[in-house]
């Protein structure tokens, strides 16, 4: 989100400060790093998947269209979003769901009409 850096100072390394925002979660983290070392970059995927069920629990059931793998590990998300996937899918519509995956964390962003082809 931010990233500013400092001059050199008496110790000899310039210093870079980076202000980030969790993908997940919204919160604001801040990290201060001399500008000589490396810093590890997230691998973020973005995947969309057919919902195929809700269970009891509110697990979603989710195929991948492309290899027909499913998988049941993902909650539907608190909020307005999940209250809009519960309504759409009670009122039998198609949904397609787009997964957000970093750092071994997955979860449901965003829904759609899934257009039938």
């Amino acid at each position: 989100m931010e990233m500013s850096t400092s001059k050199t100072g008496k110790h000899g390394h310039a210093k870079i400060h980076m202000v980030g925002i969790d993908i997940f979660t919204g919160k604001k983290y801040e990290d201060l790093s001399p500008s000589t070392h490396n810093m590890d970059v997230p691998n973020v995927t973005r995947t969309d998947y057919q919902l195929i069920d809700i269970s009891g629990d509110s697990y979603c059931s989710l195929m991948d269209p492309a290899s027909g793998i499913t998988k049941d590990d993902l909650k539907v998300p608190a909020g307005e979003l999940g209250d809009q996937i519960r309504a759409d899918f009670d009122a039998g519509k198609d949904l397609q769901v787009t997964v957000l995956g970093a750092l071994g964390q997955e979860q449901i962003i965003a829904a759609k009409e899934a257009s039938i082809k």
